[in-house]
């Protein structure tokens, strides 16, 4: 089984950046596809990032020009790189790894954008 866990998150002001990291341990086969979500409080959790084997990306479009993720060569950890933070990107984060037809979830890092 895979493990994740995030870091990274913490409080920022208002057009700060903040980067967060996923690390994927255990013992898997191959994650296709690797994720980060959010959950505001009082909202549904949402899609934030996805990144693919195939090199695709997509965003969700409140965060494009703003939020990139990445990931390293060896596909086990993932990257959020978050600029010009904005009071409504608090959330709690979460990164997914999909393997197969299976998913596992990190216990998620909060991020809080505030002055």
């Amino acid at each position: 089984q895979v493990q994740l866990v995030e870091s990274g998150g913490g409080l920022v002001q208002p057009g700060g950046s903040l980067r967060l990291s996923c690390a994927a341990s255990g013992t898997f086969f191959r994650i296709n596809v690797m994720s980060w979500f959010r959950q505001a409080p009082g909202k549904e959790r949402e899609l934030v990032a996805i990144i693919r084997r195939s090199g695709n990306t997509d965003y969700t479009d409140s965060v494009k020009g703003r939020f990139t993720i990445t990931i390293n060569n060896i596909w086990n950890t993932v990257y959020l790189q978050m600029n010009n933070l904005k009071p409504e990107d608090t959330a709690v984060y979460y990164c997914k790894a999909t393997i197969g037809l299976t998913n596992a979830w990190g216990p998620g890092t909060q991020v809080t954008v505030s002055s």
